[in-house]
This record gives structure tokens, C-alpha cells and sequence, in this order.
């Protein structure tokens, strides 16, 4: 049975940071892109950031870019997303998601909505709110 759990999410003020972690089971955690993308209450899904495993390479959305750090520790199964400088409109549930293949590149540059068929595993998501 794939898992993926997130942690680490909470209430914070602006300005602020966090960490979130995923543990990954089931799968072959080193063979898999790894990304997370988020909900802002109301609003569809978005692709913030993807660790590209062949490549040993990351990518951002421009939301986050400069802000937020996505690193992965094989040994651990885990998938991190370091958030620094928050702000409210980083509010959102962030998924941890794992796919076989990149993301598409249409949802990568934005032109294309993202859709759960995107991915082939979720998390149950975990809620970051930051608010004064």
C-alpha cells in the first residue's frame, strides 16, 4: 500500500518559517519525482516545487521561488519543503506527490491547470496558515 504522510504544518505569523515533511512507503521512493503543490482555500490546485531525482536537480514555482527549499533523503523516505519568509498568501493545504514521470510542463509553467490525475500518489494533505 503506498503512503505518503505529511507533517510539520501549523498556525504561524508572517515572516515566519516551517518545515514540512513526508514520509514516503510503498513505493520506490529514489525512482520517483517527488513535488509538492498546494490549495489555497478557494482556489484550485498549484505546482510549487518538484525534486527532479535523474537530473539531481529542483524547480519552483515563481511563488516560492527564492523562499522555499524542497530536498529529499532517500535513506529516510522522506521529502521535505523548507518554507522561509511566509506570507498570507502562502496559506494552503500543501500535498506531498509522487509520480513515476516529471510533471507535465504545462502545469510547471502555469498554463495548464493542475488536475489529482496529474500525480500518481497523494498525501492527505496538511494545513499551513499564516496570519498575524
Amino acid at each position: 500500500e503506498v503512503r505518503l504522510v505529511e507533517s510539520g504544518g501549523g498556525l504561524v505569523q508572517p515572516g515566519a518559517s516551517l518545515r514540512l515533511s513526508c514520509v514516503a512507503s510503498g513505493f520506490t521512493f529514489s525512482n520517483y519525482y517527488m513535488s509538492w503543490v498546494r490549495q489555497a482555500p478557494g482556489k484550485g490546485l498549484e505546482w510549487v516545487s518538484t525534486f527532479y531525482h535523474h537530473e539531481d536537480r529542483t524547480d519552483y514555482s515563481d511563488s516560492v521561488k527564492g523562499r522555499f527549499t524542497i530536498s529529499k533523503d532517500n535513506a529516510k523516505n522522506t521529502l521535505y519543503l523548507q518554507m522561509n519568509t511566509l506570507n498570507s498568501e502562502d496559506t494552503a493545504v500543501y500535498y506531498c506527490v509522487a509520480d513515476a514521470g516529471p510533471p507535465p510542463a504545462g502545469v510547471v509553467s502555469g498554463l495548464l491547470p493542475l488536475r489529482r490525475a496529474d500525480f500518481d500518489y497523494w498525501g492527505q494533505g496538511i494545513l499551513v496558515t499564516v496570519s498575524s
